[in-house]
Formats: structure tokens, C-alpha cells, sequence
């Protein structure tokens, strides 16, 4: 600590002692030269208002530093490694896997991978401290990112535990359990703070309910506890399955995280499939309130609307993609929206004061699964396209035209942006007997091939594309999205560049090789220069505007 504190003087790097965390009220700040929670604000739209880095000069933007994260625990140089869990020490995760948000704050960027956290000067990557938890097991598929309350950071563990940390020495202030891991629950989402309220999801492949909880992030005491269907007779939405048993069974997973609307103190999110995910015969009935963007009083946990993006999912297409707040205008009247693309290839526009229906459109070119829209804007799913024996031929394929991955939008333009994926599966049911396929089980998926992926910037009154970039080759895109005030949008091309477009009308004006983009792109200032970060798998790099 003494050798860090010095070198802190010499070259001016923060020193951990004196970084200083986020306090509630500054997360209703538009993002600006920070990036102190998942999407940057509350709205969602990841939409940057510096403005060092512009169409004109983004060409100039150069490699600043490049981190390969290490996952090492045990002690480097001056850094001590703090480590922390239930397990008992016998599961080591693989290496890091960087796939959610990273939070700077203070000169200081948080980074999260599978079980582990890391401090690091956001000027180098000079790593200050580093946790470990000590894992139980799960499934260690990715790590959303974590979430800062004054001077505590948080994050989920795979095994189901949420773990606060003094954000100056990676110390354990405490842990509880979010969700039984013998239930087959894991965990991944970024947790979103708002006010005294530490919102927290998770997700399972199983038969189990999905459920928001939202805990004190001073003591971790569970606050409320919402579940996403019916646990009890007579809950709303139990009339959309077959018999409680199956509702209460059913699925509906809150494992990306969503939005905070401070006027009418929603937190604004979707859910997951239902389960059994792909054998709907047992289930018959819209299963509400799986693959639906909802509507929750984070003071209460009550359920303020709800409007479901896919009726009866049977291709698990959850519908948990971060929206959007939007401040709009429709028939030329002022509009208080959420826009979300969904991953069965709709975009959804709704009030979100009430939940109404404002605009549903299809921008998967090639999805060919629904009947249509209905009057309330939710698509008619087609029973032909479910799994059968002799296979269905379904579009998109099992990752949707969209996934959890970040989209963006640009208040200026009135564009909303995201990947679009198309591709075809032809999906064979092999146990049609549901007691066969709880879960994800009970099929088989065959790719057949991928057509027309591109990058599209949709018109929110009415998800209409204003334009549209096609990429070549035909491998699914896995990047989110950033844009700013200058009028940029930074994403991954899916192969292997960091690309920057004109968000207004889609001109390409940048791109580096440094691969398939992990994550979404994030910007921040720092000593008067604005810096663009990405991550590729388990390395961080960073470009700055010199």
C-alpha cells in the first residue's frame, strides 16, 4: 500500500484510499464524463454526452492500453488478492470472460468476470486490487457487470450470492444468498441501485419461478421479493396457464438488468422463457408473465403494467433485453415511451405509464414464427413452427435476432439501435412427453444456415428501419451498443472490428481489429481526454483521442 501510495503521488494515479464512491442522487444524472452504473444512466439509451470524439476526427482515435485480465489469486507484487466465498476451494472457474458493463468512477474502472472483481486505474489498466470469491459452482456463462451505493460496490456470484465490497480495498463488507443453487439457479445480472433499493435478478434453465428482489444495500436484508408468474390462486396472469402447479413452475427469469423511470418510480424490465422451453403442450395458454416487459414500483415490488413481447414462447426467446426510456413525441403529442428489441425479432414501443401499446414492429427480416399482431401489439405465435418429430424450420435460431446484449439510442436523431441477426434452425422434438423435457430439454437444434445480418437504426414511433448496415460473412454479432452527442455509434461487426458509424445515416467511419467485441462499447473522460473502452473475450482495450 505505501509503494502504491507513492506511486500515486509521482504519477498521479488515484490512490485507493482517496477514491470516493456514488452516492444514489448522482445516478439521476445524465451520463456524462463517468459511468457509474450498468447503462451508464437510468434511461438506458447508453447515450454519451461528450463530445472530444467526432465524426470528423474519430479516424485519430488510438490504442491507449490493452489488459489481458488475470485471474490469478494469488498474491502479485504490491497488489494482494482478497479473496472470499462458500465454496471450498476446490472449483476454479475458467479464465475471464468479460461480458457486461464496466463501472469508472473516481479515475477508477470496476471490472467483473466470473467470480472475481477487479480495481484498475482507468487511465493505464493498472490493476489496484483484486477479489476473488470462492465459488460453490453454477454456471459460470458470464457476469453482467456491478453496481456502486456510496462507498460499497456489489455483484452476483454463479453460485447465487450477492457480495458488497469496500470499493477502496476490495474488502467483504457482507454476502447473502439471492437463490438456492440445488434449485439450478445462477446468476449473472448487474445489480441497479435506486435510492435505499439494491434491485437484484437471476436466471435458471430448470422448472423454477423467476423473481426481482430488492435488498438494503447497507445491511443486504431482503426488502420485496416480486415473482414474474403466479405462486398463489387467485395471483394475476394465473388464467393464461394450465393449473398453478404449472405457473408456479414456469420460468420467466429477470437475469438482464433494466431501467428506472424516477417520475412514476418504475423499474422497467423483461423476463425470460417459460419452461418447459420448448414442449408448449403442457402449458397451453400465453403464460404470462414470461417473455414480457414489465413494470415494477421499486418502493413497493407491486406490478404497475406489464405487456408481453412473446405469447407462449416455445424457442426460448427470452424477452429480457434492456430497454429504453424515451421522452418522444406520437401524432404529435408529447409521450412518456420504453422501446425494447426483442429477441424473437419484434421492437416494441409501449407507454410506460401505462404499458399501451404504442408501436409493434418486425426487424428481423427473415423471422417466420407468428400469425401476425394482435390489438394489444403482441405477436400471434404460429403452433406449426413449434418443435415437431419430424422438425419444424424456425427463424431466428435459439439466440435470437437480438440477445442480452446493450442496444442504444440517440435522442437527437430518434433512433434506436441494434444488431440484427437472422438465421434458421430446424428444431426436432425428441420427447414429447413433457416429463421428458423440463427445461431447455426435449429437442434438438440444427443450424441450417444464416442470411442477411445487419445493423439497423430504427425509427421508435414506429420500428421502422431508417437505415441499415449488412455485414458481411454470415456469423452472428454479439456486441452492444454506444452512441453520442457527437453523433457516433460504436458496436462490433462480428468480425473481429470495433466500428464506428454516423448515427444518422449509417456512413462507416472507423474500425479496429482487435476481434469479436464481448461486450458493449463504453466512453468516459479522464485528465481532459475521452477514452473509448471494449473488451474481447478476457482482455480490455482502450482508445483515447490524443
Amino acid at each position: 500500500m505505501k509503494n502504491l501510495l507513492l506511486l500515486s503521488v509521482l504519477v498521479g494515479i488515484p490512490a485507493i484510499g482517496s477514491a470516493q464512491g456514488v452516492e444514489p442522487a448522482d445516478l439521476y444524472f445524465p451520463l456524462a464524463e463517468e459511468w457509474p452504473t450498468y447503462s451508464g444512466d437510468y434511461t438506458g439509451q447508453r447515450y454519451s454526452r461528450l463530445t472530444q470524439v467526432t465524426k470528423d476526427n474519430v479516424q485519430h482515435l488510438t490504442l491507449a492500453w490493452t489488459v489481458r485480465m488475470n485471474t490469478n489469486v494469488r498474491t502479485q507484487g504490491n497488489i494482494v488478492t482478497v479473496q472470499g466465498g462458500e465454496g471450498d476451494g476446490n472449483y476454479l472457474p475458467p479464465g475471464a470472460n468479460l461480458k457486461g458493463s464496466f463501472l469508472m468512477v473516481n479515475g477508477i474502472l470496476y471490472v467483473t468476470s466470473p467470480d472475481h472483481v477487479w480495481a484498475m486505474d482507468a487511465r493505464d489498466g493498472t490493476e489496484l486490487w483484486h477479489y476473488f470469491w470462492h465459488s460453490r459452482g453454477g454456471i459460470h456463462i458470464g457476469n453482467r457487470g456491478p453496481a456502486i451505493w456510496n462507498d460499497a460496490l456489489f455483484f452476483e456470484t454463479p453460485d447465487n450470492y450477492l457480495v458488497s465490497l469496500d470499493i477502496h480495498t476490495g474488502e467483504e463488507n457482507w454476502h447473502v444468498q439471492i437463490a438456492p443453487l440445488e434449485q439450478q439457479y445462477f446468476s449473472t445480472m448487474a445489480p441497479i441501485v435506486v435510492d435505499d433499493h439494491l434491485l437484484v435478478g437471476t436466471g435458471n434453465d430448470l422448472d423454477s419461478p423467476g423473481f426481482l428482489q430488492s435488498f438494503d444495500p447497507a445491511t443486504g436484508e431482503l426488502q420485496w421479493k416480486f415473482f414474474t408468474v403466479p405462486q398463489n390462486p387467485g395471483d394475476p396472469g394465473l388464467d393464461t396457464w394450465p393449473n398453478l402447479d404449472a405457473a408456479r413452475n414456469g420460468g420467466g427469469q429477470v437475469w438482464v438488468p433494466g431501467v428506472f423511470d424516477p417520475e412514476t418510480r418504475y423499474y422497467i424490465f423483461g423476463t425470460g422463457n417459460p419452461t418447459p422451453g420448448y414442449t408448449g403442450v403442457a402449458r397451453p395458454g400465453d403464460n404470462l408473465f414470461t417473455c414480457t416487459l414489465m413494470a415494477v414500483n421499486v418502493d413497493t415490488g407491486e406490478m404497475a403494467w406489464y405487456h408481453q413481447t412473446s405469447p407462449h414462447d416455445t424457442h426460448d426467446w427470452d424477452s429480457a433485453q434492456t430497454p429504453i426510456l424515451i421522452d418522444g413525441e406520437i401524432d404529435g403529442q408529447p409521450r412518456k415511451l420504453v422501446s425494447t428489441a426483442a429477441r424473437n425479432g419484434y421492437f416494441f414501443t409501449v407507454d410506460r405509464i401505462t404499458g399501451e401499446s404504442v408501436a409493434t414492429k418486425k426487424y428481423g427480416t427473415k423471422s417466420n414464427w407468428d400469425l401476425g399482431v394482435r390489438e394489444d401489439g403482441s405477436p400471434i405465435p404460429n403452433p406449426q413452427k413449434e418443435a415437431i418429430i419430424p422438425g419444424a424450420l424456425v427463424s431466428p435460431i435459439e439466440g435470437g435476432v437480438a440477445n442480452w446484449q446493450p442496444p442504444a439510442f440517440n435522442p437527437d436523431f430518434g433512433l434506436f439501435y441494434t444488431h440484427e441477426n437472422n438465421g434458421f434452425n430446424i428444431v426436432y422434438l425428441t420427447d414429447p412427453d413433457p416429463r421428458g423435457s423440463m427445461g431447455l430439454g426435449g429437442k434438438r437444434v440444427a443450424i441450417v444456415g444464416t442470411d442477411g445480418n445487419a445493423f439497423n437504426a430504427l425509427d421508435y414511433r414506429t420500428g421502422e428501419a431508417v437505415w441499415r448496415h449488412e455485414w458481411p460473412g454470415g456469423a452472428p454479432v454479439g456486441a452492444g451498443v454506444l452512441t453520442t452527442a457527437t453523433g457516433l455509434v460504436f458496436t462490433g461487426d462480428g468480425s473481429g472490428n470495433l466500428v464506428a458509424f454516423d448515427g444518422e445515416n449509417g456512413d462507416l467511419l472507423w474500425h479496429s481489429r482487435i476481434g469479436n467485441i464481448s461486450n458493449g462499447p463504453q466512453t468516459y473522460l479522464i485528465d481532459g481526454r475521452q477514452y473509448l473502452l471494449a473488451a474481447v473475450r478476457d482482455t480490455l482495450f482502450a482508445f483515447v483521442m490524443y
